[in-house]
Parts: C-alpha cells; sequence; structure tokens
C-alpha cells in the first residue's frame, strides 16, 4: 500500500513533468482564469496520462468545495430506449450521463449518479444539501409543484433541471418542448389521411404530461382529427401492462388508425399488443414515438421519429449547474428545446 502511495502522482511530479511551478500546476487544474488557456490545457493533459487524481477530502479542507455535480436519477429512466448505447440508443439514463460528462471533462468537477425511489425522491436531495456531499446538482422528472426544487432554493443549492414547472420560481432548466412534439405527431399523422388518434401519456403528476396534453389538443383542432388519451397506462408502465394495453385498444369498437407514444419504452410492446389483434403497423394505423433508437428504426421502420437530444440535454444541464455554482442569474439559464 506505502508503495503504490509513493508511485501516486502528485502537484509536485506534475510540475516536474510541465517544467511549471507547484503554485501554477494547482491553479491549472482548478481552472483559474489566472493561468493562459494553453497552459492550463497543458497541465491537464499531463495530469490525465500520468493518472493524477486530486485529493478531493484536501480540496474540500482549502476551498470549502467538493468540485461534485450530482445527477440525481431514478433507474427507471433508463428504460427510455432499451438498446445499447453503441446501437444509437435513444436512452435517456445513459446519454444524459454521458452528455454531462461530456460537459464537465475540462472542468474541475466530476460526476456522481445518484439513484432514487419513485416512493421518495426527496430523499437523496434532502442527503446532498444536509451533509454537503456536492458543490451542485441536477434532476429530471420535474413536477408543476415540485418540492425539490423549492427547498433547494431555501438551502441556496445550485441546481439544474430537465423539465420546467409552474412554481412561479425562477431557475435553471433545459426542458424538450413536449406540446410542440405533440402537435406536430397530430400534424404528421394527418397528412398520412389518419382520422382518430391515441395519444400514450407521460405520468400525469409531472410538468411535461400537461405540455403533451395542450399540443395534443391544438393538434386536434387544427388538423379537425379526433382523438382521446390512454389513461390506464403511462411511460412508467412495465411491458406487459403496455402490451395489454394496445390488444385492448385493438379491441375497441372506436379503435384508433393513429398512436401517439411520448417514450420509446412504450414502441415495442404497443406494436406487439396491437398485433396480437391483429391491427398491423402501417396498414391498420400509423405511429409517431419519440425517441427512438437507430435499432429500433432498423427493427420497426414503419414507426415515425421525431427526435430528443438526451446528450444535448446533458451537455446544458452541466454548463448550467456549473454557472450556478459561479453564481449567474438562473433566469438566463433556461432552455426550450425544439422538436422541428
Amino acid at each position: 500500500m506505502a508503495e503504490n502511495s509513493e508511485k501516486r502522482p502528485t502537484l509536485r511530479s506534475l510540475a516536474e513533468i510541465t517544467g511549471l511551478g507547484i503554485s501554477t500546476v494547482s491553479q491549472a487544474l482548478r481552472d483559474s482564469p489566472d493561468i493562459a488557456l494553453e497552459t492550463r490545457k497543458r497541465v491537464r493533459l499531463a495530469a490525465q496520462q500520468a493518472g493524477y487524481r486530486p485529493n478531493r477530502a484536501g480540496v474540500r479542507l482549502r476551498t470549502g468545495k467538493s468540485n461534485v455535480i450530482t445527477l440525481v436519477l431514478n433507474p427507471q429512466d433508463g428504460n427510455s430506449g432499451g438498446f445499447s448505447n453503441q446501437d444509437g440508443s435513444s436512452g435517456f439514463f445513459a446519454n444524459i450521463v454521458y452528455g454531462i460528462s461530456d460537459a464537465l471533462a475540462n472542468t474541475s468537477y466530476h460526476l456522481v449518479v445518484t439513484p432514487y425511489s419513485l416512493s421518495d425522491p426527496m430523499a437523496p436531495v434532502r442527503y446532498i444539501v444536509e451533509t454537503n456531499s456536492a458543490d451542485g446538482v441536477i434532476i429530471s422528472r420535474t413536477q408543476p409543484d415540485d418540492p425539490r426544487i423549492r427547498y433547494m432554493v431555501e438551502n441556496n443549492m445550485p441546481f439544474a433541471t430537465h423539465g420546467r414547472t409552474n412554481m412561479g420560481i425562477e431557475h435553471a432548466y433545459f426542458d424538450y418542448d413536449n406540446a410542440a412534439f405533440a402537435r406536430e405527431a397530430v400534424r404528421r399523422l394527418s397528412q398520412r389521411g389518419r382520422k382518430r388518434v391515441a395519444l400514450f401519456c407521460p405520468p400525469p403528476m409531472l410538468t411535461y404530461y400537461l405540455h403533451t396534453l395542450q399540443g395534443f389538443e391544438r393538434g386536434l383542432a387544427e388538423t379537425g382529427l379526433t382523438g382521446f388519451t390512454v389513461s390506464t397506462v403511462s411511460s412508467d408502465s412495465g411491458l406487459e401492462g403496455l402490451r395489454a394495453a394496445g390488444l385492448e385498444l385493438a379491441h375497441r369498437r372506436d379503435a384508433p388508425d393513429a398512436v401517439i407514444c411520448t417514450s420509446a419504452s412504450m414502441v415495442q410492446p404497443l406494436i406487439l399488443g396491437l398485433g396480437n389483434g391483429n391491427m398491423e403497423i402501417g396498414q391498420d394505423y400509423d405511429m409517431v414515438a419519440k425517441p427512438i433508437s437507430n435499432l429500433i428504426t432498423l427493427v420497426q421502420p414503419k414507426v415515425i421519429g421525431i427526435d430528443e437530444d438526451f446528450r444535448k440535454a446533458g451537455r446544458e444541464l452541466a454548463k448550467m449547474v456549473v454557472a450556478r455554482i459561479e453564481g449567474t442569474p438562473p433566469e438566463t439559464l433556461q432552455v426550450l428545446d425544439s422538436p422541428c
């Protein structure tokens, strides 16, 4: 153990490698603006090649900072795509982590992912704040009145959210325009001659459920199509529940000839269930979904895909939370990403 610790790269050994002073190396690793950008890049490259890792306890004692950004996610969020990232997955969990990691790569911050149970979403946020275990937090699955956001504002914890709220509290967010998605989905189905649309929604407690309904209703009004929402399941429902919902839909007397999925996790089980009810995609109905992976496109080429870039969301959220740590006002850190 002692032998390994002696070989571990230190600030002194990085100074010897780069030919710079220890103080310069230390400031460069902290991304200090007092050090020239090229020098900071050279020091970070040397640190990466040498396998240097800062002593987090020492950093915290000196600065009061953890240099940690915590992403609080429920494992359920990993079910958006169902395929590996190398296959062009639409999976939320993997891609948002990749995006955040990309944005933090050249900063002093590193990412910690904290899972939580849907039964108590406050627990991890309360722990992070009470233990001061992160300098900033990123959360998803926002609600119209979200207690996590109110708690972090009251406790001066910098944060950014994937999604908006209706709380009247200014906060940093990156959100996808789900109203525009639903409206565009209805428009595309109308162009294909479809008349009656079934919308499979997000969980009703989430803010983007309301946005999706607003866009859906507007799309129906603009196109003259009729439609309804399926309330028995949501994007949180299991595969068997979604398959059964598809089968039930096929057996309805007023069965739709078009389906909108607000999550890629719905696509395969719904197609299976509708198929069990003798409804064939592309013939008896069309389906619009977002986002879909390259593999789903290959296996189910008749699904109409509308893009949602989770990696972009991760990159922007990481930049936002760092900016909040540095004191940037939250009202200047709000992005609504368009699907079109």
